[in-house]
């Protein structure tokens, strides 16, 4: 599979092979750096049990959590624009995925009743809901502004 890295010596973004990335056989088409991934390059798991931690007590970037199903088709259509946002995010942000059927309490705590539901949190408090299927560049869009979001 094929995910879009950011050079971080030249902002390019770059379409490479998570083989090659992972064996650090990448680098930048412009300027030659070896390309690396961030540990917010994909998005992370979370459940009832983590979601304190990982969401609300993350401090200084927003947090998206996208709410979803595996049995949603508009989810599986979102699903692969979330991994691309988490690798462009150059720790800029954090993408998380919470599986609403193995999660009930934090659905049910941010009255999640249509999915895929998109959350983003900045220092704990919650400052946006896009639900359903967004575009690429407004979710980019509402985590740029997000991220200037004094909580």
């Amino acid at each position: 599979m094929q995910i879009v890295v950011v050079c971080s010596n030249c902002k390019a973004k770059n379409r490479v092979d998570e083989t090659r990335l992972a064996n650090g056989e990448a680098k930048c088409g412009r300027c030659g750096e070896k390309l690396e991934v961030s540990h917010d390059a994909k998005p992370l798991v979370i459940t009832d049990q983590t979601f304190e931690r990982e969401v609300l007590a993350a401090q200084g970037k927003p947090v998206l959590v996208d709410c979803w199903a595996p049995w949603c088709g508009p989810c599986r259509i979102i699903g692969p624009v979330m991994d691309q946002l988490a690798a462009e995010s150059q720790g800029q942000y954090r993408i998380t995925k919470l599986n609403v059927d193995d999660n009930p309490q934090v659905a049910s705590r941010f009255q999640i009743a249509s999915i895929p539901t998109m959350l983003i949190f900045k220092d704990g408090k919650l400052i946006e809901r896009l639900v359903g299927v967004q575009p690429k560049p407004a979710i980019a869009e509402r985590l740029r502004l997000a991220s200037r979001f004094a909580a």
